[in-house]
């Protein structure tokens, strides 16, 4: 715990135990490819990923521990574990070589602070090939399926954006999960690759979504005007779109999915529509966002905020420190241009990077 020793003159130890002790804590259509046939369809961009492949050998992460369940958690049927066991907590996130280390630091902290983790399967989404043996060396006992998204699905519907991370064609495979995922998959708990969580990752499995069809911390205060261009409100069409809500911002990194719900009214549908205006009307500057908004806003079942502690990747242009927002945290975000692993191998970490170090797995054994 050396690092918590350094870290004193950052923040102060009270905070630090709130975040990294749990127990210390009150927790009140478009085609997509499924995993099944992945190597024929990987085989037919193997030229333009190539480059990518060897940047993927190149990573190395050390073997996380196994991490089992405890007695009280439901047991699970013996054998091979079916991905439709209705005990299982299902998680999605993205693999991309950017941001790699990253997903494997949010997947050991789901299992570190998880009572039941062998109830846990994760669906990784991935553009790129070989990603797939890298997690089973990783996290050897992991329920896990890989599915590969076609980056042509979205090419010619992505605008630029105030950041060029945002324009990535993975960032808008989450809009596809009801492709992805098998059908026997009702709900899903979305995460971006750039968060850790300091709770059970079951609390937010259970997120009462009523009759909504996602759940996510909203933050009513933000300006909810700036997320769009003048254009946008200057056109009746476009503006009255939120008519009759009461439309908040909410961070799409950290959702509460209902799959049977999407899938039945067709929400990537209508995604995809606010896509197709954007590259015409330019109605929005942010990435993946705004369209998320302009269908869900004041249709989200809230959260509580402990669950996106985010923003800690400073704006999106300098990505300066951040402090954590008041109140009790179970889930600690850095959204926006910083990125907790790049900041600390420059030597130039902000004070809230070290509590994601201790889930860092990169490097060799040690």
């Amino acid at each position: 715990m050396l690092w918590l020793m350094r870290f004193s003159g950052f923040i102060s130890a009270a905070m630090i135990m709130i975040v990294l002790s749990p127990s210390l804590q009150s927790f009140p259509p478009a085609e997509a490819i499924r995993s099944s046939n992945i190597e024929d369809k990987i085989s037919k961009y193997s030229e333009q990923i190539t480059n990518k492949e060897n940047t993927v050998d190149r990573f190395s992460f050390r073997r996380a521990s196994h991490f089992r369940n405890a007695a009280e958690c439901s047991s699970l049927k013996l054998g091979k574990l079916s991905v439709c066991d209705p005990s299982l907590v299902h998680v999605a996130i993205t693999l991309d070589v950017e941001y790699l280390r990253g997903s494997v630091a949010a997947v050991h902290s789901i299992l570190q602070h998880s009572m039941c983790p062998e109830n846990i399967f994760f669906h990784f989404l991935v553009s790129e090939a070989n990603l797939e043996n890298l997690i089973s060396s990783t996290f050897s006992q992991l329920n896990f399926k890989v599915y590969f998204f076609n980056p042509d699905l979205v090419r010619t519907l992505i605008s630029s954006s105030v950041r060029q991370a945002l324009e990535q064609p993975l960032n808008y495979a989450r809009n596809y999960l009801s492709d992805l995922l098998p059908a026997c998959v009702r709900r899903v708990i979305y995460l971006d690759s750039d968060l850790v969580l300091v709770d059970d990752v079951s609390k937010l499995w259970n997120t009462n979504l009523g009759k909504k069809t996602i759940g996510a911390p909203e933050y009513c205060h933000a300006n909810f005007t700036k997320y769009f261009t003048e254009r946008f409100w200057l056109n009746s069409r476009y503006s009255r779109t939120f008519s009759g809500r009461k439309p908040c911002y909410f961070n799409t990194g950290v959702m509460v999915i209902d799959i049977e719900k999407w899938r039945r009214i067709g929400y990537t549908k209508r995604l995809e529509r606010w896509m197709e205006i954007q590259k015409s009307q330019r109605i929005y500057e942010l990435g993946s966002l705004p369209p998320y908004l302009l269908v869900f806003a004041g249709h989200v079942a809230p959260i509580e905020h402990r669950w996106n502690q985010h923003g800690l990747g400073g704006d999106n242009v300098k990505g300066s420190c951040r402090d954590l927002h008041p109140g009790p945290v179970s889930l600690l975000h850095w959204s926006g241009s910083g990125k907790p692993w790049l900041r600390l191998d420059s030597k130039k970490a902000c004070p809230l990077d070290l509590l994601w170090a201790p889930y860092d797995l990169f490097g060799q054994s040690r």
